[in-house]
């Protein structure tokens, strides 16, 4: 499922390569992975690898990117439906909660290397991040003018909220007692107390 998610790479052995990295890094870490051991997974000489690719680093930058495109597109849909505050929450927690569930592996890579990334990397993803953040800070501001939620601190609930769907990247089991879409249910039930709503 997870390798499905690439499609948009192009050619083939490239988006072979990406793949292979993201299952190495998440593995291994970023900096323990050598370019010797992605193109080994991708049944590719290291010479391939440097067709494609111009380093290690590129190819984390790579994936870091399009994974906080995916990210922001699944939080920006919710926050821009039709509906009030309290479904739009709802929806951007479940679906985003969902994404690093199914895509654990991705999710890991995606949101804990970014310490990885060189200066000019790190200040792209940084910036899709904030964008990711201010997705969810605006429904929590409309559900505030609106009266559904009781909230003090928008600026800190709305990092409460994405540090808890983030970590779900971190622990979820393919294996364990639940599915993407039960701890997306779950997480959305549990933003919308810490919210008050109303």
């Amino acid at each position: 499922g997870e390798a499905q998610a690439w499609g948009e790479v192009t050619p083939d052995a490239a988006r072979r390569l990406l793949i292979a990295a993201v299952e190495a890094f998440a593995e291994r870490g970023y900096h323990a992975t050598t370019t010797r051991d992605i193109a080994g997974r991708a049944g590719m000489s290291p010479a391939a690898l440097y067709i494609h690719y111009k380093t290690k680093e590129e190819l984390l930058h790579r994936i870091s990117r399009i994974g906080h495109q995916k990210a922001l597109e699944i939080l920006q849909t919710a926050s821009r439906r039709e509906g009030t505050a309290r479904e739009r929450l709802a929806d951007a927690v479940g679906s985003f909660v969902r994404w690093h569930a199914g895509g654990r592996t991705t999710a890991r890579v995606v949101q804990y290397e970014l310490d990885s990334l060189g200066p000019d990397a790190r200040a792209e993803i940084l910036a899709l991040r904030r964008q990711c953040d201010a997705e969810v800070r605006g429904i929590i501001e409309d559900g505030v003018a609106a009266g559904e939620f009781d909230v003090l601190d928008v600026k800190g609930t709305t990092l409460a909220v994405l540090s808890l769907c983030i970590d779900v990247a971190r622990w979820f089991n393919v294996d364990g007692p639940w599915t993407p879409d039960e701890v997306g249910t779950l997480y959305a039930d549990l933003v919308l107390r810490m919210v008050g709503e109303k």
